[in-house]
């Protein structure tokens, strides 16, 4: 095992990912101790008001609301003028006991007071800086200078609610302008409830909760940010409802490292730690993010015009509750997550300041490398559900799924390495159908690298590569079918190396990559396909032309008398051979061709049927050089084998048991046997006469 681990850290250390330094960073945190409960909104007499002086502006805002509603806000409105306040944190600061209510009247809060920029201690805090800046404040040093990051801070607070008393969230908006890392953060804040409100335009987050057991997010608006529109992390008892994020240049909602309650588990867990229902996340890089979201039910929401619909991942170091674990994705509608953002990347757009890049008017800045056209991507995850979703629309994959070696996110030891990606399950979900019933296909139903244990699919998956897939049965965590690989497809490995190059910092977007544009010959599953095949038809073509050279020399040779029993003459001898190679090599080039096709387009069934045409091609040589070259003869036979296996694994039924695909195998053999045929054409007389010599044939005194 350990042998295996070494070989998973070897060749996944690929997979590094060039933008790992650039994740969210923060100060060393600890999960809840689950003693918490999710809040219930408060429906009385607010104790606390905050609204603005300007009365026909405030009129103007409450003009078409309903009747009922506007005589609250009007009376409101009068008692706030004389005994409220006029910004947010003015109001959160005078809270001064659990259970309190803030009612945040219709307008425009920039919190002008908060936005000035730190001077004195505050300037100088000893703090530890992250690769994007900003410095990484602990605890202590947020309740010292609660505005060097913050517009609103709302620290060591418990059971507060805050609502906003308009019509819908954007009545009453609260505006970083871009001056802030967060618009609001709640931290160590139990209890919190958000309801009816918005917050935008920070550089990072617009709403931050951290370390806190309980807290509702309800009808609440971000948008325009340059990392997340909902951040919530080390973070428990926590509810999502009808809320909406666009425009964001990371996760829309980020539920990160949630409690990692269900750590250890199966399929059967207690609770969930946070649960999201009634959501819409559109037009973000990411419509959901989950590094290390554990316990998580995702349900009855939507995810559209992103870049991806949903990720789920243990890439970053530092995150609590890795490897990734137990999310719940349930009727769910994701679909045409076909945004390409790298646009802006590419002609500077991003380079400029935050706020002159026109994120109000459609522009994100993408902050990950992702590949646009997928619904939900799960890179190093365990015992995640997806089921009952709906899922159209996508020009790349529906579901895409792949390893991530454990000393990415920082744990060394070798026999974890290969931890993750297994047991995840996806069943009853629906692909390529539209809200009215109409065709709307994915490129892919499934895109799988082929590494982890106990992964399985619903029988009525579509077109997916590989093109076969692990059945579930009924109850988790039995399947029909299924495969143990330590590592993942060899050029599929090479591919996920290639992307991660990205990074947001320094504009760099890789070539060869189609996540980022490359196309065709450009991408780099064609040209690793080429490159082989190239070397691979020069050695056919030669094997070939010194088998028609045997055959001219040897056509005029005796002939078998038929029905003798005597031993066929030379000249059958080599014209078999000729036959067997010239068959052989047909087959091959159709297939070398075939695989070129193959990486171009992205299709595992014609990569699956090029390695048959190959396999053909090893076989007839093999057959044909066995007489006179039997150890090079019987290697290329066995080569022709292990491509039909590889084959076979691909197109009909995983092979299980093995830990390392047959592609691997194949691979380091047609490796060995391309030296080994480089030596066997070599010119050589006495080597050459040999081989050349059809059995049978006499020699000359």
């Amino acid at each position: 095992m350990r042998k295996f681990a070494l070989i998973v850290v070897l060749a996944s250390g690929l997979l590094l990912p060039g933008g790992a330094a650039l994740a969210h960073e923060e100060r060393p945190v600890t999960f809840p101790d689950g003693t918490g409960t999710v809040p219930v909104l408060r429906t009385g007499e607010p104790d606390l008001l905050v609204c603005k002086s300007d009365k026909a502006d405030f009129e103007r805002r409450i003009a078409n609301f309903p009747a009922d509603l506007k005589a609250r806000n009007l009376d409101l409105f009068a008692k706030c003028q004389e005994k409220g306040v006029r910004h947010l944190q003015e109001a959160v600061d005078q809270v001064d006991r659990p259970g309190m209510t803030i009612a945040l009247l219709p307008g425009l809060y920039r919190e002008e007071p908060s936005q000035p920029a730190p001077t004195g201690d505050c300037a100088n805090l000893p703090a530890r800086r992250s690769d994007w800046g900003y410095q990484i404040l602990s605890y202590e040093q947020q309740l010292q200078c609660p505005h060097n990051q913050n517009l609103v801070a709302i620290l060591g607070k418990r059971d507060l609610q805050i609502e906003g008393t308009g019509a819908g969230p954007l009545d009453v908006i609260v505006d970083a302008e871009y001056r802030k890392l967060n618009a609001i953060r709640a931290d160590r804040a139990d209890g919190v409830y958000f309801r009816n409100l918005t917050a935008q335009r920070t550089t990072f987050n617009s709403l931050y909760v951290l370390e806190t057991d309980g807290f509702v997010i309800d009808r609440v608006l971000t948008r325009w940010n340059d990392e997340y529109g909902f951040l919530t992390f080390a973070s428990d008892h926590g509810l999502y409802t009808d809320c909406e994020a666009y425009g964001n240049g990371d996760g829309g909602l980020y539920p990160g490292s949630s409690s990692n309650l269900n750590e250890g588990r199966g399929h059967d867990v207690p609770r969930y730690a946070i649960e999201i229902r009634r959501c819409k996340s559109h037009d973000n890089a990411l419509g959901y993010l989950g590094t290390a979201g554990d316990s998580l039910w995702v349900h009855d929401n939507e995810f559209y015009d992103n870049m991806v619909g949903a990720t789920m991942d243990s890439l970053w170091p530092s995150h609590p509750g890795l490897p990734q674990n137990h999310a719940r994705f349930e009727n769910n509608k994701i679909y045409d997550n076909n945004r390409d953002y790298y646009r802006h990347t590419r002609d500077g757009t991003c380079a400029k300041p935050p706020a002159e890049r026109g994120y109000e008017r459609g522009v994100v800045c993408s902050q990950v490398g992702v590949p646009p056209g997928t619904g939900v991507i799960v890179a190093g995850g365990n015992y995640n559900v997806f089921a009952g979703n709906q899922v159209w629309g996508h020009r790349r994959a529906a579901f895409q799924l792949f390893g991530v070696p454990a000393f990415i996110r920082g744990e060394n030891d070798l026999a974890k390495q290969a931890d993750t990606s297994d047991h995840n399950r996806y069943e009853g979900n629906v692909f390529g159908v539209g809200p009215a019933g109409e065709r709307r296909p994915n490129g892919l139903d499934v895109w799988w690298d082929g590494q982890g244990t106990g992964n399985c699919w619903q029988g009525d998956v579509g077109a997916s590569s590989p093109a076969v897939l692990p059945v579930c049965a009924a109850a988790a965590p039995a399947l029909s079918g299924g495969s143990n690989r330590l590592l993942a497809e060899p050029v599929k490995l090479v591919k996920l190396y290639l992307c991660a190059d990205f990074s947001a910092f320094e504009a760099r977007l890789p070539a060869g990559c189609d996540w980022f544009g490359a196309s065709g010959l450009g991408k780099v599953e064609a040209q690793l396909a080429l490159g082989g095949s190239v070397v691979l038809g020069l050695l056919a073509g030669l094997f070939w032309w010194r088998s028609r050279r045997i055959a001219r020399q040897y056509g005029g040779g005796g002939e078998t008398s038929p029905g003798s029993g005597v031993a066929a003459g030379p000249a059958a001898i080599g014209l078999r051979r000729d036959r067997l190679v010239v068959a052989g090599t047909a087959a091959g080039a159709v297939g070398l061709a075939l695989d070129v096709v193959a990486g171009a387009l992205g299709s595992s069934a014609q990569a699956g049927v090029a390695l048959l045409l190959m396999g053909a091609w090893w076989l007839c040589l093999g057959a044909a050089l066995r007489a006179g070259r039997p150890v090079f003869g019987w290697s290329t036979i066995v080569v022709g084998v292990l491509a039909c296996v590889d084959a076979f694994d691909r197109l009909v039924y995983l092979i299980p048991v093995i830990p390392l695909g047959p592609g691997w195998i194949r691979g380091l053999v047609t490796g060995f046997w391309v030296l080994c045929a480089v030596v066997v054409l070599a010119p050589g007389r006495g080597r050459a006469a040999a081989e050349e010599r059809p059995a049978g044939a006499e020699v000359s005194a």
